[in-house]
């Protein structure tokens, strides 16, 4: 039975490809060297006008794991994206995964305002009548909104980033802060790696002008404790500044921002240091200086697993 399996899995290995762009392939050569699995670059070429173009080997009969965040311009980097998996699928492929470790439009998962659309169903509509057959995302930020006509898994890199912490950051009676109610559940998950307790604040946002305000949702004694603001993603940092001026409000000591995506558009970087913002820690789902958890073994494991 095991020689049987281990047929199998060879079969699987060896016609199984990791596919990216320059942008992507440190993260995915990490991923093929970790599954011992073949990487294979797609050329690409931007034009001045903006758009692109992109030349891949045949990948026929082939098990295809393309590793693609959509960080901004999500448009373009969606629009490649949608290139890479035609292209797959017109040399026909036999499987073809997207791995999407920042998924763009993530956020625009409902309709908040009479008239808009549901921007996120209309990408797995796209992505399925492209012919992917599975999405891997991480730390979506509405994961239960991927709801597509194909197979979707939604990993965390909160373990990840907890056990950098733990092992690297030296912390005075720390707590873990989630920014609103709706990060609950992985500022938990962050404290239990570590062994701390956690607070939440609550955030309200106008959903016309997208103000942000926020408040305590208990009192507990913070003076001089190290916060650990814990989030999925940090795009304009508003919210993680709102958040700080409370907290410092109670006498709070250094404060740490840790988020799986480090968006940081605009001048955010400047204005969360300015805020009095310790450290900033993410991961290289959006490659930046403050990328310092990396997220191969997070998407490897779960390939080596299935």
């Amino acid at each position: 039975m095991f020689k049987k399996y281990f047929h199998i899995l060879t079969l699987q290995k060896n016609n199984t490809l990791i596919i990216s762009d320059n942008r992507n392939s440190s993260l995915a050569k990490k991923i093929s060297i970790d599954l011992d699995v073949p990487y294979k670059n797609t050329e690409l070429r931007v034009f001045a006008d903006g758009e692109s173009k992109i030349r891949l080997d045949n990948v026929a009969k082939k098990n295809c794991i393309i590793i693609h965040s959509t960080y901004p311009p999500t448009d373009q980097h969606l629009m490649q994206l949608f290139m890479i998996i035609h292209k797959c699928k017109e040399d026909g492929a036999s499987d073809i995964c997207v791995v999407n470790p920042y998924l763009a439009y993530a956020r625009q998962d409902k309709v908040f305002v009479d008239g808009e659309i549901v921007t996120l169903h209309l990408i797995g509509r796209i992505l399925a009548s492209l012919g992917a057959t599975k999405l891997v995302t991480i730390d979506s930020h509405s994961p239960g909104s991927l709801n597509y006509s194909f197979e979707t898994v939604d990993l965390s890199a909160i373990p990840s980033l907890a056990s950098y912490v733990k092992k690297n950051i030296t912390l005075n009676n720390p707590i873990v802060i989630s920014p609103d109610e709706g990060g609950i559940e992985r500022a938990k998950k962050f404290a239990g790696v570590i062994g701390i307790d956690m607070l939440s604040l609550i955030k309200t946002r106008d959903r016309f002008t997208g103000d942000v305000s926020i408040s305590l949702s208990e009192q507990q004694p913070l003076e001089n404790r190290d916060a650990i603001v814990v989030d999925d993603m940090i795009s304009t940092g508003n919210s993680i500044i709102k958040a700080t001026e409370i907290l410092k409000k109670n006498n709070i000591g250094n404060i740490y921002v840790i988020s799986t995506h480090a968006l940081l558009l605009n001048d955010a970087k400047e204005k969360l240091l300015k805020a009095g913002i310790k450290e900033i820690i993410s991961t290289n789902s959006i490659p930046n200086e403050f990328a310092k958890v990396d997220l191969s073994s997070v998407i490897s494991h779960y390939f080596s697993d299935h």
